[in-house]
């Protein structure tokens, strides 16, 4: 019995042994796991596709081929016909940003003032933050941690370029052999894991799937009827950039529709008169048209996720990856939310039932 005992004890060391360097192994190679989760993302938003034209009859192979050419096209096409009057605007936008932040600090003594405030410690604390220097300091460093973040697990600008380009050549090598790469995944589950595993791979690509395609379009939505608003206001030297700008910014769940339209409301309170009122309206007006209805036909029909756990996977995102977390963790946490809910919540109902 003494024997047992002490056999048992030292297995258990030995898995927690294993446990524990497996881990260390994962954290070394942090940077070819960003690169994974990215071609998987990748790898399942454009699955769809890959499996229609397979239906019509399309080897797999070249069907992931045609489907990379035209997203290579689509988006050369778009910088073609975009690009160089949205670059001129983003320019524009940038130089004149320190004079516009200049004006709103100087409406907000003014209003301070007419309320009676006339401390000089108040006007200073206001002057301090609106500060053009201190802010663009402030501004600089803050998307310096974000950006670090995302890009100290790829060693530099070039590592990032390098990974990404590596993450598409996977994304396609997974659509192209998905079929023996499953096969070969679950094999090494003992069954019954390894046909209960096979089974949620297709509902798992999908879930993930559909939340990109979901936030893409949200987004392209998003971008367009904002570009077209701006310019009915009034605020057509900008109305393209703003949009773009919107429309990634709204790729990040919950925080990205509010930054995205702070350049816009700046812009709108330089330009004076009610620009800003009406400004401020488009933009809640779109938000709320994609908070109760694009969101849940296109994104939380797929998603199923609890807003709430949406909102950590995107927190947490940004503490681990910075931008690229924000954007690649909440698919991944819709994705494990498939397996969690078919090989964990529904038998346990059914035992119940």
């Amino acid at each position: 019995m003494f024997e047992r005992q002490i056999s048992l004890s030292v297995a258990t060391l030995l898995w927690v042994v294993g446990i524990f360097l497996s881990l260390v192994l994962l954290w070394q190679l942090k940077s070819l796991l960003v690169v994974l989760m990215i071609a998987v993302v990748i790898a399942s938003t454009l699955a769809p596709i890959i499996n229609r034209a397979e239906k019509w009859g399309i080897p797999r192979w070249l069907g992931v081929i045609l489907a990379y050419l035209g997203l290579i096209l689509l988006l050369t096409g778009a910088g073609l016909v975009i690009g160089p009057k949205l670059i001129t605007q983003i320019e524009r936008l940038w130089q004149k940003l320190p004079a516009y932040w200049e004006i709103l600090g100087n409406l907000a003594e003014a209003l301070v003032v007419r309320f009676g405030v006339r401390e000089p410690e108040t006007i200073a604390l206001i002057n301090q933050f609106f500060d053009v220097q201190g802010l663009t300091g402030w501004a600089f460093r803050s998307s310096e941690v974000l950006i670090v973040r995302s890009v100290a697990v790829t060693r530099g600008v070039l590592g990032v370029a390098f990974n990404f380009f590596l993450a598409l050549l996977l994304s396609g090598y997974m659509l192209a052999g998905s079929r023996n790469l499953i096969e070969g995944l679950v094999s090494l589950f003992p069954e019954p894991w390894e046909d209960r595993l096979e089974a949620q791979v297709g509902p798992v690509s999908d879930r993930m799937g559909g939340y990109i395609q979901g936030r893409i379009v949200v987004s392209g939505i998003l971008g367009i009827v904002i570009t077209f608003g701006l310019g009915i206001i009034g605020i057509a030297e900008f109305s393209l950039a703003l949009g773009v700008i919107a429309g990634f910014t709204n790729l990040i769940p919950f925080f990205g529709p509010v930054l995205g339209a702070i350049p816009a409301l700046l812009v709108a309170i330089a330009q004076g008169g009610w620009t800003f009122f009406w400004v401020l309206l488009l933009y809640l007006v779109v938000q709320n048209v994609e908070t109760y209805v694009l969101d849940p036909l296109l994104v939380g029909s797929s998603v199923r996720v609890s807003p709430l756990y949406q909102l950590l996977a995107v927190l947490g995102g940004v503490q681990l990856l910075g931008i690229i977390g924000a954007l690649i963790v909440p698919p991944w946490v819709a994705g494990a939310a498939v397996l969690l809910e078919n090989l964990y919540l529904e038998p346990k109902k059914a035992k119940i039932t």
